[in-house]
């Protein structure tokens, strides 16, 4: 999902853990000066350097045999088939799943708390903001990630990992968004999958050391891909993804946004994220 344009917090007068002052945490039902823990070592998890071609694909019968390093693809949707077919062929297989949102068409949908259930995304039908902080969402979190790897994804990408930076109802603050970021991804890692981090530009030199690699959307549109410099610099690879609404107009697009920003793998690819893709290297079209 993109991040939403409008920006600002609303808090909810009952939510599912006491909210904390930006630096804290709550732990154990009480607001604590937050300390992160090393992150957890990536062993053998993929990390893609700049350069890495890719496809991202989340609805639509997808193309096996397009010739590309990495598929990004729906945890729950993408048919074994496919999974097993880009597995056999050698490609990296990136397992797609929300991560900051309920999405009322997923089959665990009914076992968030109501409490912790906020704002809707304004242009979203079906999904809302979730409590971060909150136990069970947690948890439905950890049964994704063993999910991704019931499935033999070899990667994650948690989306909507933002949600302090909008209007989400909840009363999200930063530091609870980077001690949940450094969660995911410590939890990837244990499980073996790489884990991208999606979005969430401002806190991506603090996030540089828990994450394998970074994607993001739009930055051409908000004149920011500069930013995502922190990590092509380190070698992490950062896929960048710009939207058309007519995909006759993906051309034009595309001479308008390759080359933008430091090594970026750049597509451009309209809003379903179906089998259409141009990509900056020309590689398919």
């Amino acid at each position: 999902m993109m991040r939403a344009a409008l920006l600002g917090l609303l808090p909810l007068s009952a939510c599912a853990t006491p909210r904390c002052d930006l630096g804290e945490i709550s732990q154990d039902g009480r607001c604590q000066p937050y300390v992160a823990s090393e992150p957890v070592d990536p062993g053998p998890a993929w990390q893609p350097e700049p350069g890495t071609s890719w496809q991202w694909q989340l609805s639509g019968a997808i193309d096996t045999a397009l010739d590309v390093e990495m598929f990004d693809l729906d945890l729950f949707d993408a048919p074994d088939r496919a999974l097993n077919e880009l597995s056999a062929a050698g490609i990296v297989t990136i397992c797609y799943f929300s991560a900051g949102t309920v999405e009322d068409w997923r089959d665990d949908a009914g076992r968030f708390p109501t409490a912790a259930i906020g704002q809707k995304l304004p242009e979203w039908e079906g999904e809302r903001w979730v409590d971060i902080m909150d136990d069970t969402v947690r948890e439905i979190m950890l049964e994704r990630l063993d999910l991704a790897v019931e499935r033999g994804c070899d990667g994650v990408e948690p989306d909507n990992v933002d949600g302090y930076a909008n209007r989400n109802g909840l009363g999200l603050n930063a530091t609870e968004q980077l001690d949940y970021n450094r969660f995911l991804a410590d939890e990837a890692h244990l499980r073996g999958l790489s884990v991208g981090l999606k979005n969430d530009l401002d806190q991506l030199d603090a996030l540089l050391p828990w994450f394998d690699w970074a994607l993001n959307e739009e930055c051409a549109s908000f004149n920011e891909c500069g930013r995502l410099a922190a990590f092509t610099r380190a070698g992490k690879a950062a896929f960048h993804v710009e939207y058309v609404d007519d995909w006759a107009d993906a051309p034009a697009r595309a001479d308008a946004i390759c080359g933008v920003g430091p090594d970026l793998d750049s597509l451009v690819k309209p809003w379903d994220l179906d089998t259409r893709r141009i990509a900056c290297d020309r590689l398919a079209q």
